[in-house]
């Protein structure tokens, strides 16, 4: 007898999706092709067309998913966690840049990467995107607006200074990937830390 193959439409949509996502930040999405995705994740083209038939039906599934989750986890759940915002960003530039120096590769923030590739699309990729870049920055301003209730960051109107941290770091970032090198987003911090007034203190604990 042979094994008897079990039926997981969303474990194999889950798989791709994955896939997709992986192959989009070490190649691009342009450089990604449906051939490639199918091979990777081990499914045939009925499988994949069954989910996804069209690539920017795919780039979507990715945009909700896998990044939006790692915005959620690289950001917005760690500066939530922070004693304040200026400590949770501190840690947050620190945190990437280091990991970045110990992997000796640059592969881009996700998000940005796409952005850079996706915005003239049509559909809802571009929406997507948007929305999500949205959800950060209210995010991070949300974070600016419950320290100011506590006589913190006084100084600055959170929903501008959550923009500008956002640029701050997606720029820097970009500029990293292009030098394969961290620095710029240590220098980016240092210039946030004076926006925010922070630049000389010692990180809170906490």
């Amino acid at each position: 007898m042979g094994r008897l193959r079990k039926n997981d439409p969303e474990g194999t949509r889950q798989r791709v999706v994955e896939t997709a996502f992986r192959l989009f930040v070490s190649r691009g999405y342009a450089a990604t092709a449906v051939n490639d995705v199918k091979a990777e994740a081990g499914i045939s083209g009925g499988a994949f067309s069954h989910h996804f038939p069209h690539k920017q039906d795919l780039a979507l599934a990715v945009i909700s998913g896998p990044v939006a989750k790692a915005v959620e986890a690289t950001w917005i759940a760690p500066v939530v966690a922070a004693p304040d915002a200026g400590t949770g960003i501190r840690r947050v530039f620190t945190a990437v840049a280091d990991e970045l120096a110990a992997r000796g590769a640059v592969t881009g923030c996700p998000l940005n990467n796409l952005a850079s590739e996706l915005s003239g699309e049509g559909g809802g990729v571009r929406v997507e995107l948007d929305a999500l870049f949205r959800r950060w920055r209210a995010a991070l301003a949300e974070r600016f607006r419950a320290d100011q209730a506590r006589n913190l960051f006084s100084d600055v109107e959170p929903d501008a200074a959550a923009l500008f941290v956002v640029a701050a770091y997606s720029g820097a970032m970009a500029m990293a990937k292009a030098a394969q090198d961290p620095a710029p987003l240590r220098v980016a911090l240092g210039e946030i830390e004076r926006y925010l007034g922070i630049a000389g203190k010692a990180p809170v604990t906490g």
